[in-house]
């Protein structure tokens, strides 16, 4: 059955990576896929970090990138499911998964249980000192004077 939609959208809209991100929702996809794009449109335009979880929302994921390009800037792969298009998904965003649990569950469990991480890498972020800051190598170059 997905083997048969790829051929149809193919002769319908050529290459499919290349197909315009509209025309492809059109063929491939249903409502809760361009309901997720708007979500991560909205937030990206908020400057919110974005996390996606599983293949259905990776979709809306990559269509909003493949829409607005800076969506991107925003996104972070909560996990890697077990659907091997997944790993393709993430692929194609040039994301780097947060935990690789081998999840199929289909209710956001995967991004949930990267919370934690994304805020503790923020927080570490937020609050770390430079080297320079934090007068690393200075000594060295005192001594060496």
């Amino acid at each position: 059955m997905v083997g048969r939609a790829l051929r149809r959208a193919e002769r319908k809209l050529g290459d499919l990576t290349q197909a315009d991100p509209l025309a492809l929702l059109a063929e491939l996809g249903g409502l809760e896929i361009a309901a997720i794009a708007g979500v991560f449109l909205a937030g990206a335009e908020a400057g919110l970090p974005l996390v996606s979880d599983g293949f259905p929302v990776t979709s809306g994921a990559l269509l909003a990138s493949r829409l607005r390009p800076q969506v991107r800037d925003y996104l972070f792969a909560g996990h890697r499911s077990a659907e091997p298009g997944h790993a393709l998904q993430l692929e194609a965003l040039r994301l780097k998964p947060v935990l690789e649990l081998g999840l199929r569950l289909g209710e956001g469990t995967g991004a949930v249980l990267s919370f934690p991480i994304l805020r503790a890498a923020a927080r570490v972020l937020a609050g770390m000192a430079t080297f320079e800051e934090a007068g690393v190598g200075q000594t060295a170059t005192a001594e060496q004077g």
